[in-house]
């Protein structure tokens, strides 16, 4: 099956920048969309940003101007930049990805295991 695992958390002052990374593996012949989404305690998970294959990527309205998601297709990647964090950026990152599985339309749809980002005041 398929595999996503990020990595690039920890931990970081405020006002620094970290680049999260995410690579997906297994039998995939495209990739349709690939996210970050983010938990912290208590709170449900939200959306961080997406790349479809618009090429477009849309933001939570709380990293606008801060965070930049890009696509790496060969690679099977995608990364999140985080640049100007904020305390309240801290929170563990999920990687999300739908993916293709063969021609005939099989795709996946799931999560990695997460990286924990920490931003000190």
């Amino acid at each position: 099956q398929v595999q996503l695992v990020e990595s690039g958390g920890g931990l970081v002052q405020a006002g620094g920048s970290l680049r999260l990374s995410c690579v997906a593996s297994g039998t995939i012949t495209g990739i349709n969309e690939m996210a970050w989404y983010r938990q912290t305690p208590g709170k449900e998970r939200e959306l961080v940003a997406v790349l479809t294959n618009t090429g477009v990527p849309d933001y939570g309205d709380s990293v606008k101007g801060r965070f930049t998601i890009s696509r790496d297709d060969a690679k099977k990647s995608v990364y999140l930049q985080m640049n100007s964090l904020k305390p309240e950026d801290t929170s563990v990152y999920y990687c999300n990805a739908l993916v293709s599985l063969d021609l005939v339309g099989t795709t996946w749809h799931g999560w990695g295991q997460g990286t924990q980002v920490t931003v000190s005041s």
